[in-house]
């Protein structure tokens, strides 16, 4: 399988990302990308977008709905966000949509800290492997994978994509 070029999709993210904005007449996102892999897209994506809007950083390992069956990981670090979240319009950057259970988390401990005017979901790649009814806005690339794959985004610099497979599945 041929995996997408992250230095190839951020461009592509970035002009499509400009008429999502333009067409929703939004002046002024507030960007906050999803501990690690996001955070990794969202400083390409800013860079590509030549603005240095502040970046929020979310850490959503508490409000995970399988944090009671896999625990905390020891590097937790609290979430960042350096703006306010009530009324304002919010781009949500990951680096991989898969079930969906990522986003939820990332939204709800949004709304913990106020109601965003909207939320924006810009995704790296999305691998159709939905269990919650969610869908990125813009998205890089959507993969298929088997059943055995996973997909890791590596960086921060440079971005890449690599393909793992599981043998005990």
């Amino acid at each position: 399988m041929s995996l997408p070029d992250p230095a190839v999709l951020i461009p592509a993210i970035a002009r499509e990302l400009q008429a999502h904005l333009k067409a929703k007449n939004i002046d002024n996102p507030r960007f906050v990308g999803i501990h690690t892999g996001g955070v990794w897209v969202a400083n390409a994506l800013l860079k590509e977008l030549k603005t240095e809007a502040p970046l929020g950083i979310l850490n959503v390992s508490f409000y995970r709905d399988d944090f009671s069956r896999t625990g905390l990981h020891p590097q937790v670090r609290p979430s960042e966000l350096p703006f306010e979240i009530e009324d304002q319009h919010l781009v949500l950057i990951d680096d991989v949509q898969m079930s969906g259970r990522t986003i939820r988390a990332a939204l709800n401990e949004l709304f913990d800290y106020g109601r965003p005017a909207s939320v924006t979901l810009v995704c790296l790649l999305d691998l159709n492997a939905r269990e919650l009814p969610i869908r990125p806005d813009i998205v890089g690339a959507t993969l298929s994978l088997e059943q055995n794959q996973r997909v890791k985004l590596t960086g921060p610099e440079p971005l890449a994509i690599q393909l793992q497979t599981i043998d005990n599945l």
